[in-house]
């Protein structure tokens, strides 16, 4: 069973840091890119940064690059985004997905608010 669990959100305040996590099961994760998304209250869900199998290449969207970071560790299963200088524009549900096997995860909020 295919299955992507995300950790790590929460309140910040503008200009924090957070961590997220997402921890997958049931394919193979070392062989597939893996991405984050996000959807913002009205707005499109939108992709926010992916990696590639390896970790060695990366791809961001405008609006985070230079403050976000994916990483990944295929000895886990597990896949990162490490998101600092949070904007209140950040603020959105994020979803990690793989979209070689169509699979994504329940969603995590994150809300940056003073």
């Amino acid at each position: 069973q295919v299955q992507l669990v995300e950790s790590g959100g929460g309140l910040v305040q503008p200009g924090g840091s957070l961590r997220l996590s997402c921890a997958a099961a049931g394919f193979s994760f070392s062989v597939y890119f893996m991405s984050w998304y996000r959807q913002a209250p009205g707005k499109e869900r939108e992709l926010v940064a992916s990696i590639s199998p390896t970790g060695g290449t990366t791809h961001y969207a405008d609006s985070v690059k230079g403050r976000f970071t994916i990483s990944r560790e295929n000895a886990r299963n597990a896949v990162y985004l490490q998101m600092n200088s949070l904007k209140s524009e950040d603020t959105a549900v994020y979803y990690c997905s793989c979209q070689g096997t169509g699979a994504w995860g329940q969603g995590i909020q994150v809300t940056v608010s003073s």
